[in-house]
């Protein structure tokens, strides 16, 4: 019989910990490709995010890899496309999108994100949808349009589309599918599996970089370009991606995916603590809905 977990162990483990743990990184991502635009091009960004932490991937799975390289060269096809999907195009497109539109723009399209998981799930794998998800999904939404549009809603009237946003849009169709698709990867320890996701994106990006520095499009070294190399290297990559995998594998993609919802949620405090931004009413607002909508959609149906 196993022995008893810590509370604390529990609290670290738990689904809702791990997904949201996701969201924090992914959000920390956002303001760090925002703070270095222009000094780091998006293919090098991408590129050392996943090469960084191959190495040391590799040192602390190398325990698991020998045992578990049969289920991996069996699923090497999905390993591969979760990979290169999920991590090289993904990443690199979310960092390109960037440079093309605003802030808001990306807010609501990320936004649609869950929608599009649960979407994914029916169309690939006929998964259903309760009316508590739905109802949890409509109030999370709300909650991210009220901080966006600034509790305006006039606001999306005014929104214009253009080739970043629709590189954006494309990337949270990709992201569906990758996060839909996990329940395709093999059981292996959650080191093995980053590991092979971080050693294929980084092989599949370092074309795309060798094409850009070529170009002329060059990093400018300096520490704090080196310091948001490091954080996309090791937090997005490698804490983020761990967390979500292990939170959806724990509850379905479609109960993971309003988890999304917090991201502008974490947005908006980041940028008050280190952009000197001002929390104001619509926030609070948005916050509750998107805190409420989340833990609606998350429970399981009774």
């Amino acid at each position: 019989m196993d022995a008893p977990r810590s509370p604390v162990v529990r609290v670290l483990s738990h689904p809702y910990f791990l997904l949201a743990l996701a969201a924090l990184t992914w959000s920390g991502n956002h303001v760090v490709g925002r703070a270095i635009a222009g000094e780091v091009p998006p293919y090098a960004l991408s590129t050392l995010r996943w090469a960084i932490p191959v190495p040391i991937l590799w040192l602390l799975a190398r325990p698991h890899l020998a045992g578990e390289w049969p289920a991996i060269r069996s699923h090497w096809k999905i390993l591969l496309g979760l990979g290169f999907g999920g991590g090289a195009v993904f990443s690199a497109m979310q960092y390109v999108g960037l440079q093309y539109t605003t802030a808001l723009n990306v807010s609501v399209l990320n936004s649609l994100a869950p929608v599009m998981i649960v979407a994914a799930g029916a169309v690939l794998f006929r998964e259903g949808l309760t009316g508590r998800q739905g109802a949890g999904i409509a109030l999370s939404l709300a909650g991210v349009l009220a901080i966006v549009t600034k509790a305006d809603l006039g606001t999306l009237a005014t929104l214009s589309f253009d080739i970043g946003d629709l590189i954006i849009f494309g990337n949270m169709m990709l992201w569906a599918v990758y996060s839909v698709c996990l329940r395709l990867a093999p059981r292996i320890h959650w080191l093995s599996f980053a590991f092979v996701i971080a050693l294929v994106a980084a092989l599949g990006t370092l074309p795309a970089m060798i094409w850009e520095h070529a170009g002329g499009y060059r990093l400018q070294g300096n520490l704090e370009t080196v310091l948001a190399v490091l954080y996309v290297a090791i937090f997005p990559s490698v804490v983020g991606y761990a967390a979500w995998n292990r939170g959806v594998s724990l509850i379905g993609s479609s109960r993971a995916g309003v988890f999304l919802y917090i991201i502008p949620l974490y947005s908006a405090v980041l940028a008050s603590l280190f952009l000197d931004e001002r929390l104001r009413a619509y926030h609070v607002a948005g916050f509750a809905a998107i805190v409420a909508g989340v833990t609606l959609a998350a429970r399981r149906a009774r």
